[in-house]
């Protein structure tokens, strides 16, 4: 069950907890100061961190709040792009249509560095409508990114957007394009999907996502060679130790000789070996700890791997969190590194052992 947290951005955005009102009046004067400047909606999250770091919240639900707290951002900039298209005489929606989240924000994982990774699915309609309905959605998806880039949310590097043709169609064609992907073994597809995968709706017709869910399930019994492809990019992105399981990062990119990418090198691959898992095994879970919870229930893990790697996740999301944070506090921008020599021997020698552990993952994942 979801924590009662989680209604700090939902539908009713209420905040009815059970703690001292001195707790919360500090955290209820900083929601109010949410709304107070659209531009300013993604600097304000730091600012949350550290208020319900002091109510003493795990990573992984400070992790589920600025996910919520996104979703929230892209409601209101879809219902923004709407309403102008509406005052300049664009009408209503010509077709039932959901936008989904895809990536950390799909498994509502994110933290205080993401960008949008987002795509459209319309219902079904006629060919000869194609230039009408598809130049309204168009429109649509070229607002609601734009006012997510400018509330702090920042474009695709890789155009993994609803603005973009191939994250935009109807569901027929999604399903077709399912079908197309996932019977090849192609690097780049297997990657595209590596995305498109962890998805969940945030604004519209939510069947249309299970639709989309359940016809990418329907291909997995016949996707021998996409899933092979899929254990093969493990290797693109090995955790961060080397042949005698030391701490060691890749080098690419690395802003000092001590830096190592905690996400690319130690989030990633445990994200990936369970999505994969997810696949061959028809779990419907999105998010890390329940699909780690459903693999256990469906006796795919062996007893006591799933809390053991549940607790994994929870640490590398609150060392990230933290890392992430002290970089806001130091005039940087938040990024994925953390600096191997600021870890004691003890944190050190827990962080081997969690990799070991992602490693131990991926070879049940690819068996």
């Amino acid at each position: 069950m979801d924590s009662v947290w989680r209604e700090l951005f939902g539908q009713q955005r209420s905040l009815e907890l059970q703690l001292p009102s001195a707790l919360l009046e500090p955290l209820e004067r900083l929601l109010e100061q949410a709304s107070d400047s659209w531009d300013q909606a993604r600097d304000w999250q730091p600012q949350l961190v550290r208020a319900l770091q002091q109510l003493s919240l795990p990573g992984w639900l400070i992790a589920q709040l600025l996910s919520d707290h996104n979703d929230l951002l892209y409601r209101v900039a879809i219902d923004e792009a709407m309403d102008e298209m509406q005052a300049e005489g664009w009408g209503p929606a010509p077709v039932r249509f959901c936008v989904l989240v895809m990536g950390s924000g799909g498994r509502h994982e994110s933290l205080l560095h993401p960008d949008q990774d987002n795509a459209l699915i319309l219902e079904d309609y006629p060919l000869e409508r194609h230039n009408e309905i598809d130049a309204w959605f168009r429109t649509l998806a070229e607002r609601f990114t734009a006012r997510l880039d400018q509330a702090g949310i920042p474009y695709c590097k890789g155009d993994v957007m609803a603005s973009r043709p191939l994250w935009r169609k109807p569901i027929s064609e999604w399903k077709e394009q399912m079908r197309l992907w996932m019977a090849t073994r192609r690097v780049k597809l297997v990657q595209l999907c590596n995305i498109l995968f962890d998805f969940a709706p945030v604004y519209g017709d939510a069947t249309l996502a299970q639709q989309l869910r359940d016809a990418i399930q329907a291909q997995v019994p016949t996707a021998g060679l996409f899933l092979h492809e899929m254990a093969e990019l493990f290797d693109e992105s090995p955790v961060a130790l080397d042949r005698f399981e030391r701490l060691q990062g890749d080098g690419k990119d690395a802003p000092h000789r001590n830096a190592l990418n905690l996400k690319r090198q130690g989030l990633l691959p445990l994200t990936a070996a369970l999505r994969l898992l997810a696949l061959k095994k028809g779990c419907p879970e999105v998010s890390c700890r329940a699909r780690l919870a459903w693999l256990d229930q469906a006796g795919v893990l062996q007893v006591g791997q799933a809390r053991v790697l549940t607790q994994v996740f929870e640490r590398l999301l609150d060392r990230l969190l933290l890392a992430q944070l002290e970089r806001t506090e130091g005039d940087g921008l938040p990024d994925n590194w953390i600096d191997q020599a600021q870890l004691d021997d003890f944190e050190q020698r827990q962080l081997q052992w969690d990799l070991k552990q992602i490693r131990v993952l991926q070879q049940k994942a690819v068996g």
